[in-house]
């Protein structure tokens, strides 16, 4: 700590007015395609903070390259303060742990295909988050060995008693540690939350080399598995973001271990043919194959619609009306593959894919109907 006293300033290179500017604006056409595929309002989502959101894309559309500003912000998480006008407390230095793990998760966002620099990057975020959780004490890693290989998540303990216990998963982009903001409120209302990487998904692919093969289903089963043997019994959740919630919500329908769904961005037809287009390259690096067409054939096993085996627990389905990737009537038609009487279609009118840019309405309303979906399936049990 300083003896005497100091005036402070601290330098930031991020303009507010960059960092809100039209992608078209920038330079350079990688950049532009970063900023617009990663609004403001998608990078926090992932946990970027603000003010780091407001660094990478203001100096990203005024010139600089995305991993390396990401990177850069990162490192300044982690670098000893500057000023240590105070002693680093465990929590300040838990929030820069993970503030840095999710802007390493960023640096990598525009990167398509298997690499080993890829793989590096992200299982450095994962150290980072690891050591962040140490300190936090809320969360834990959670591997399960499994016939497609290692899958791995985040578990968080829930305040007691608890009534559920709930498996997120994520889509083509935004993975296990992305969605802690859901988990937290989750655990609060005494729902167990596994923030999984399913197969081809995050740590599972980068760090243990597990793909999206035609055996995902047992891969989940497994997970599943896993969770039932925990005490005390609970019922079981799921929730699946974009892409994810057409796995969700097939496995709700074909496995009734699974009480309640949430389907917020999923597709009704996974496996559509996009051609070699930067999406198909994405979700082929998924799958580890070098085929497009074999690759589409995995994806379409996700199949989250059949009018034979329709889903029979509680289901509530999200979406955006300025949503350019799942249309209305795409939704609709996922909400019609349930029966229960308990289903629900919540439409935001100016919501963008996965809601983003409501995150605290969208979370609190996932967390209360899923807390009370799993209670009333534990009195039901009992």
């Amino acid at each position: 700590m300083t003896a005497g006293p100091s005036i402070i300033t601290r330098h930031f290179c991020g303009q507010r007015s960059a960092a809100f500017a039209p992608a078209e604006t920038a330079e350079l056409p990688e950049s532009q395609a970063a900023l617009r595929q990663m609004s403001m309002e998608r990078i926090m989502a992932y946990g970027v903070h603000h003010p780091d959101a407001v660094e990478l894309r203001a100096r990203v559309a005024t010139g600089e390259m995305w991993q390396d500003v990401a990177t850069e912000l990162a490192e300044t998480c982690l670098a000893p303060p500057e000023f240590h006008v105070s002693p680093e407390t465990d929590a300040t230095r838990a929030n820069r742990l993970f503030r840095a793990a999710a802007l390493m998760r960023m640096s990598q966002m525009m990167m398509v295909d298997n690499t080993p620099q890829r793989f590096e990057i992200f299982a450095a975020a994962g150290r980072l988050y690891e050591e962040a959780a140490a300190l936090t004490g809320d969360r834990r890693r959670l591997d399960v060995e499994t016939v497609a290989g290692t899958v791995t998540g985040w578990f968080f303990d829930a305040a007691t008693p608890v009534i559920g216990r709930v498996v997120i998963i994520g889509g083509i982009e935004g993975w296990a540690m992305d969605f802690d903001h859901l988990a937290l409120p989750l655990a609060q209302r005494g729902v167990e939350t596994l923030l999984l990487d399913g197969p081809g998904q995050g740590e599972s692919r980068m760090v243990h080399g597990t793909y999206l093969t035609p055996d995902w289903p047992a891969v989940y089963g497994r997970v599943f598995e896993t969770l039932a043997a925990m005490s005390p019994p609970a019922p079981l959740g799921m929730i699946g973001n974009s892409m994810g919630g057409s796995f969700a919500l097939h496995l709700a329908r074909t496995d009734r271990r699974i009480s309640a769904v949430c389907n917020n961005g999923g597709s009704p037809d996974p496996g559509v043919d996009l051609g070699e287009s930067t999406i198909s390259r994405k979700m082929r690096s998924h799958t580890g194959l070098e085929s497009f067409v074999a690759s589409r054939q995995v994806w379409a096993s996700a199949v989250p619609i059949d009018p034979s085996a329709p889903v029979p627990c509680p289901m509530l389905v999200l979406q955006g009306s300025q949503d350019p990737i799942i249309t209305a009537e795409a939704a609709r038609a996922m909400f019609d593959a349930g029966i229960s009487d308990d289903r629900h279609l919540v439409t935001f009118d100016d919501g963008d894919h996965c809601i983003y840019n409501h995150a605290d309405d969208k979370t609190a309303l996932i967390g209360d109907w899923m807390a009370s979906r799993l209670k009333a399936a534990r009195h039901a049990d009992h």
